[in-house]
């Protein structure tokens, strides 16, 4: 099974910066990825503060198929 969600490009440090979305093909940076999860359009991911940033993340419930890598 494909993932809904995968990260396209990450910053130096490992931050997760741009997105493709799969079912749709809209490519996203990393602020326009939280603010659809905060529009409640993709259910499976929810965002941390991490380092001060919104960060998009999976949510933790053991499928793989919608983990962000």
């Amino acid at each position: 099974m494909a993932k809904s969600v995968v990260v396209t490009l990450e910053s130096e440090s490992g931050r997760n910066q741009r997105f493709h979305d799969n079912k749709s093909g809209k490519n996203m940076n990393r602020v326009e990825f939280v603010k659809e999860i905060e529009q409640g359009k993709f259910g499976d991911y929810h965002i941390r503060k991490i380092n001060g940033l919104k960060t998009p993340v999976s949510n933790p419930d053991g499928k793989e198929s919608n983990n962000l890598d």
